[in-house]
């Protein structure tokens, strides 16, 4: 009979919540990767912009332009930057519950959250959705 393991001996898993998370800065990567590639010398990165997860959406009582849903169901925001203030950098908040849900696969999710922020930073950065979608 064997003993317990030590927690070294442990294989490593990412938890749900971590592999998301992965997830977005991979394509967030990607698409930074990408917006290189087409402009060149005239890109600036995207480390100015803050990219966060959330389980689910707060509750809103009107439709904003700033969010990106599918069949009523927000699954991002983007926060403007505010200068001066605490927010003084753009926030694109990702919600995890509902883009997991409408995924049924990784490779689901992965195209859903690229889509989603392509949207949302076509949108801030003024360039149209399809240069930063791939």
């Amino acid at each position: 009979m064997r003993g317990p393991l030590a927690p070294g001996a442990l294989p490593l898993r990412r938890t749900p919540v971590e592999q998301f998370d992965a997830l977005v800065m991979d394509s967030v990567v990607a698409i930074e990767r990408r917006l290189s590639e087409s402009l060149g010398s005239k890109f600036t990165d995207l480390r100015h912009i803050e990219f966060a997860v959330d389980e689910v959406p707060p509750e809103t009582q009107a439709y904003d332009a700033d969010i990106v849903e599918e069949r009523g169901v927000p699954l991002s925001k983007l926060y403007p930057a505010q200068p001066g203030t605490v927010a003084s950098s753009p926030r694109i908040v990702l919600y995890r519950r509902p883009i997991e849900l409408r995924a049924e696969s990784r490779a689901e999710a992965e195209a859903l959250v690229r889509s989603v922020l392509a949207e949302q930073l076509a949108s801030l950065l003024n360039l149209p959705p399809e240069e930063l979608e791939f």
